[in-house]
């Protein structure tokens, strides 16, 4: 018996499509993002719409699903770090995410300690294990709402101690990840696959 799809028009849902992509596309990494003002507050959020926009130049991106404290201080500074969210900082993560105003800085909130970044203003995590020091590229805003903030990478600092074989190790970064609604994941179970060229196929078929 075949199973019975629900439709979903985005046309009618309007904003209702957030919670629905929220939960289906999913796990999505978080970007703790920190920012400086141009008034110098340094502020912290995380944003789960993160990913990699390009590699050669290295480019990052994050959304703010509206005006949020790091678009503006980021567009009027030009400069903002993206700080891994692990997992012992849940809690710190998740409370930065907290409606602070533009004059309330999210470390001295939550009380974690500033590490002095490398080539940018805005300060770095420093009980994170990466941070990726960014220089605006541009943004897009797609007139609902959300701007989409790229950021070339200038620089990126490591902790030696989740290194392995002189690359990140998954197991010892243990990186956050958001669900749908309010879900939280940790990494879980992790599964090794090569990929396997074409070649290969054809000489065992």
């Amino acid at each position: 018996m075949s199973s019975v799809r629900r439709d979903y028009d985005p046309a009618e849902l309007g904003g209702g499509i957030y919670p629905l992509l929220n939960s289906v596309v999913v796990p999505r990494p978080i970007a703790w993002v920190s920012t400086r003002s141009a008034d110098g507050v340094d502020n912290l959020a995380p944003h789960s719409f993160f990913t990699i926009s390009s590699v050669t130049p290295p480019v990052v991106q994050f959304t703010s699903v509206g005006a949020k404290d790091s678009l503006r201080n980021a567009v009027a500074t030009g400069e903002f770090v993206v700080c891994l969210s692990p997992e012992q900082l849940v809690e710190q993560v998740n409370a930065t995410a907290t409606d602070f105003p533009p004059h309330v800085s999210e470390f001295d909130a939550v009380g974690l300690e500033r590490e002095p970044s490398r080539l940018v203003a805005p300060p770095r995590v420093a009980a994170s294990p990466v941070a990726i020091e960014c220089r605006l590229a541009g943004t897009r805003d797609f007139g609902g709402g959300s701007t989409v903030v790229f950021g070339e990478v200038v620089w990126v600092a490591v902790d030696e101690r989740v290194l392995r074989e002189d690359r990140p190790a998954i197991d010892l970064l243990k990186p956050m990840a958001r669900l749908g609604a309010n879900e939280w994941s940790t990494i879980g179970e992790v599964s090794d696959r090569r990929r396997v060229p074409y070649a290969e196929l054809q000489a065992q078929a």
